[in-house]
């Protein structure tokens, strides 16, 4: 830094402050100095600006793994959050174990200066394990008990009430909803109980008939799911899905039962935008904004690793999009 601040003609203190950005300097100052830089082929030490701001640089992200997860989906929320740490000048690093013990790990080893859990169960037993460390944490998530920990997710349960109420105003009285498959609601992930939670409450309210089932993104569960709503429902005429990785095997299997969308059947997809519009008949959907809550989820976190004081409780809304899926009752 010495030979930048002679070779620029400026104070040691102004080479620190350009680096570090901590004060404005001015564009001409700020351009003779980088040339300096570039001139010498100086780099900063990420191990020295770590010891010097006593920090990492790093965030932990934990990334589910279980067979139930949509990783498509899940990788929409990593990217987001990695060019949102790229933002602070943070990396990102992956932490895949199941019950902690890697967050515990690299928080007691100073190799992280904050956490971000997605997957969230509602009683989720990771929880208690990230309240309690030396670093803060955030979910991608809304357990029963955050404890005291920032939260962020989709606003599910209004999503899949939305959906119940654009069914309705289509002229739709029978309606089904397909969800998470079971071993996602076997380990009661709070996404999948809010999305159910949201259109049970949605079609009571409405005073609909209706039936709710899990299905695994498979055509054959597809197919059995189908026929045992319309066993329950033998005037089905609306569907909501919350299941990206089924809604092609669903798609199918009204193909194959011979059920015209959406003349006979409406459907609507609560799923990320870019999944409703490749499909070969768009979904009408409420779309789960991914990248956004990823970009939020980092600004949370950085705000605790600046010394907030009050945790944050945020859920994200999306308005539907009406596309192929769904029409008015033909009369």
């Amino acid at each position: 830094m010495s030979d930048v601040a002679e070779a620029a003609g400026v104070s040691l203190s102004t080479v620190s402050y350009v680096l570090s950005g901590k004060r404005t300097i001015s564009a001409p100052t700020r351009d003779r100095v980088e040339r300096a830089i570039r001139k010498l082929g100086f780099s900063p030490n990420a191990g020295a600006r770590a010891l010097a701001s006593r920090r990492a640089q790093t965030l932990g992200l934990m990334v589910p793994f279980s067979p139930d997860t949509d990783f498509g989906v899940v990788m929409q929320f990593v990217g987001a959050a990695v060019t949102a740490a790229r933002a602070y000048d943070y990396n990102v690093l992956l932490l895949t174990h199941e019950d902690g013990s890697g967050m515990q790990r690299e928080a007691a080893s100073g190799s992280i200066d904050g956490i971000l859990m997605m997957d969230v169960e509602n009683d989720d037993p990771r929880i208690p394990i990230l309240a309690g460390l030396s670093v803060p944490g955030v979910l991608i998530g809304l357990p029963n008990d955050s404890q005291g920990l920032s939260c962020v997710d989709f606003d599910f349960m209004q999503a899949t009430r939305t959906a119940v109420n654009h069914l309705m105003s289509l002229g739709r009285r029978q309606i089904a909803f397909i969800g998470s498959p079971e071993q996602a609601l076997t380990r009661r992930v709070n996404y999948a109980e809010r999305a159910r939670r949201g259109f049970t409450d949605g079609a009571i309210d409405a005073g609909v008939r209706h039936v709710e089932v899990a299905c695994d993104p498979e055509l054959d569960a597809a197919e059995a799911a189908l026929a045992d709503i319309r066993h329950a429902l033998p005037h089905l005429d609306g569907l909501v899905v919350h299941n990206e990785a089924a809604l092609p095997f669903l798609h199918a299997a009204c193909v194959r039962a011979g059920i015209s969308i959406p003349k006979q059947l409406s459907i609507v997809a609560v799923c990320p935008e870019n999944i409703a519009q490749a499909a070969a008949q768009p979904w009408t959907s409420v779309s789960i904004p991914a990248d956004q809550i990823g970009r939020i989820a980092v600004d949370m976190l950085m705000a605790r690793i600046e010394g907030a004081p009050l945790p944050e409780q945020r859920l994200i809304g999306s308005p539907l999009v009406q596309r192929a899926t769904t029409a008015p009752v033909e009369s």
